[in-house]
């Protein structure tokens, strides 16, 4: 299958570009190496990437509708895996209209590409931030989402409804997932996991918002790519799915979790909750589970160890 994937610099798009590479599907990268954080690290990633398999990569970025309609006019994917966003709850707070722009319009371009270009299949990286203040815990596709509490959870959740749409409408294929804190090797350095290892492991304070109560679902890599992997060969109309471990870490657990493995004790500073943080994140993967075959299966302990292992290899600290 012809493959293109929004954002696979990034993160999680570079682990799903590999794994796509060696099971011999032809990969496009679209991604425009913004500055979020360094673009250097991405070409890293890409290089990466390029061990596992010839991929074709373009700079650009997915608003920019003339770029996005040359890439698919050359590349002619099959299915297109939609990761591409201005990401993270804390900075769509500083640049609300940045979000909206990428986040909405950005997936609106793709999603019209993919009409224009006979696309049968669109996966859609949706979040967990969309449930917002949920009223019970796990999180549920049933629920309904009318609390999110930040741009980034708004703009998500208008992600997904404009999908709805376009499959409706046009017949594409369309699976949003929504992805529950994910960690492992190459994660963003904004990211909780990367910036206390990187504190702990220079000796410096680490600061935690809250009394560290605060739970998150944190999933690892490998575990999402399987996801992925699973929705890009699940026949249907519409569907959406959670994609987490169901086993949320309190904050304080994370930060004894990463002294154990780092084998160092840390100064805490204690500050104030942080606006649009949630209180907890709680993934119910049973429909995941029971139609695409979706079986996390890194612990806790096990996915953090390898993380501050890779951490290491990268004389990052």
């Amino acid at each position: 299958m012809r493959i293109l994937v929004t954002g696979g610099a990034g993160f999680i798009g570079s682990h799903l570009s590999q794994r796509l590479l060696k099971e011999g599907h032809v990969v496009t990268i679209l991604d425009d190496l913004n500055d979020f954080y360094s673009p250097l690290r991405k070409k890293e990633n890409v290089a990466l990437v390029a061990t596992a398999g010839p991929v074709a990569f373009y700079q650009g970025d997915i608003c920019d509708r003339e770029t996005v309609c040359r890439v698919f006019d050359e590349r002619k994917p099959d299915a297109v895996v939609h990761l591409a966003a201005r990401a993270g709850v804390r900075p769509s707070l500083e640049a609300p209209l940045l979000y909206e722009q990428v986040n909405v319009r950005g997936t609106m371009v793709l999603l019209e590409a993919a009409r224009e270009a006979g696309v049968g299949k669109f996966v859609f990286a949706s979040s967990s931030s969309i449930y917002g203040i949920a009223n019970r815990v796990p999180f549920s596709e049933e629920d309904h989402l009318n609390l999110p509490v930040s741009p980034y959870a708004a703009t998500k959740i208008a992600g997904e409804k404009i999908c709805f749409t376009y499959s409706h409408l046009y017949g594409i294929k369309t699976i949003c997932l929504r992805f529950f804190t994910v960690y492992g090797p190459r994660q963003r350095p904004d990211l909780a996991i990367r910036k206390f290892t990187q504190l702990m492991l220079a000796g410096q304070r680490i600061s935690m918002f809250g009394d560290g109560s605060s739970g998150r679902d944190y999933t690892f890599i490998d575990d999402i790519v399987r996801g992925i992997v699973a929705a890009l060969g699940y026949d249907c109309a519409y569907e959406v799915f959670n994609l987490g471990n169901s086993s949320p870490v309190t904050l304080r657990t994370l930060i004894e979790t990463l002294e154990t493995v780092i084998q160092v004790k840390t100064d805490i500073e204690t500050l104030p909750d942080q606006p649009g943080d949630v209180p907890i994140t709680c993934a119910d993967i049973s429909k995941a589970r029971r139609i695409l075959g979706y079986a996390p299966q890194t612990p806790f302990r096990e996915g953090i160890e390898r993380f501050v292992d890779w951490y290491r290899s990268q004389g990052s600290h």
